[in-house]
C-alpha cells in the first residue's frame, strides 16, 4: 500500500522540471546554498525561498576534507541524498567536476546523482587545483553532454547549471568564455554559471551573449541583488559564504558564552526542526 503522503511528494522529474523553470532572466533564481540535512530544511521552510542549492565547498568542510573533490564520489552522492531527503523543494546539487576523469564516468555519476533525488547540478570545467587550467572546451562539452544523457535515459530533466571559470582564471578571456558557455548550452545546459564577471558591463553583456540564463555569484561588495536582476540574470548564488556567515555567528556565540557575556536571544528557545 503506497503512503498518502508519500504519493502526494513531487516526483524527481516534477522537481527538476521546476527549477529549470525558475531560472528566469530578470526574476532571478536566488539559492541560499546548503551543506546538509539541517540547513536545508531550515532554509528550505524560509518564506521566499523556492529551490536549494548545496555549495561543494561547504559540503566538504563539514566533512573535513578540502573542496576541489577532497570528497569521493561516494561521499557527495550520501551528502546529495540526505540534503535531498529533507525537502520537497528541488535541490541543485554543486557536483563539482563529476568525480570521474572522463565523460563516461560522469554520466555513470550523474546517474547516481538523480537516484538521490538531486534536481539539477553544477559541473565546471577547471582542472583541479587551478582556474587559470581549463579543460579542452569539446572534452568539457562531452562531460555536460554526458550528463544530459544520463538524465534522458532517467526520464528526468535535469536542470544542469554549466559552470565556467574562464573569467575567473583568465580574466581577459573573454570571448572564450561565452564560446564555452555557448558549447555548454548546446551540449545540454539549462544555464550557464559564469564566473569572474566583474561588473554590470560584463554581467549585461554575458547574459546578451549566453544562449541560457545566466548565473552569477554573489557578495557583499558586488552588484546588488536588484540590479542583478534588472541586468537580467537568471540565478543568483553564495556558495560557501554562507557557511562562513553560519560559521562567524557561532564563533561569536562562543566568545560571548566563555567570557560570561549577556545571553544570545537565539539561545532562549530551541529552534524547532
Amino acid at each position: 500500500m503506497t503512503d498518502a503522503s508519500t504519493s502526494s511528494r513531487p516526483s524527481t522529474a516534477e522537481k527538476a522540471a521546476l527549477l529549470a523553470s525558475l531560472h528566469v532572466p530578470g526574476d532571478p533564481l536566488i539559492v541560499v546554498n546548503v551543506w546538509d540535512a539541517i540547513t536545508a530544511r531550515i532554509v528550505a521552510r524560509t518564506p521566499g525561498v523556492r529551490a536549494l542549492a548545496s555549495a561543494s565547498h561547504a559540503v566538504a568542510f563539514a566533512h573535513g576534507v578540502p573542496d576541489g573533490e577532497g570528497m569521493t564520489v561516494e561521499m557527495a552522492l550520501s551528502a546529495a541524498g540526505r540534503i535531498t531527503a529533507s525537502t520537497d523543494l528541488p535541490v541543485s546539487i554543486d557536483f563539482e567536476r563529476g568525480y570521474a576523469p572522463d565523460a563516461a564516468g560522469v554520466r555513470a555519476n550523474v546517474a547516481r546523482l538523480i537516484e538521490t533525488g538531486a534536481a539539477g547540478l553544477n559541473i565546471e570545467d577547471s582542472l583541479a587545483g587551478a582556474r587559470s587550467e581549463r579543460r579542452p572546451l569539446a572534452e568539457a562539452a562531452a562531460r555536460v553532454a554526458a550528463a544530459r544523457a544520463a538524465a534522458d535515459e532517467a526520464g528526468v530533466p535535469l536542470a544542469i547549471n554549466a559552470r565556467t571559470d574562464t573569467l575567473a582564471g583568465s580574466p581577459d578571456a573573454w570571448q572564450e568564455a561565452i564560446d564555452r558557455a555557448n558549447a555548454y548550452v548546446d551540449a545540454g545546459a539549462t544555464s550557464v554559471f559564469v564566473l569572474g564577471l566583474r561588473d554590470e558591463t560584463m554581467v549585461a553583456d554575458a547574459v546578451a551573449a549566453v544562449r541560457a540564463p545566466v548565473a552569477v555569484f554573489a557578495h557583499p561588495g558586488y552588484i546588488s541583488l536588484a540590479r542583478l536582476a534588472e541586468l537580467g540574470v537568471g540565478r543568483i548564488s553564495f556558495g560557501p559564504q554562507i557557511l562562513g556567515l553560519t560559521l562567524a555567528r557561532l564563533a561569536a556565540t562562543a566568545e560571548q558564552l566563555t567570557a560570561r557575556g549577556e545571553y544570545p536571544a537565539e539561545l532562549a528557545t530551541p529552534y524547532e526542526l
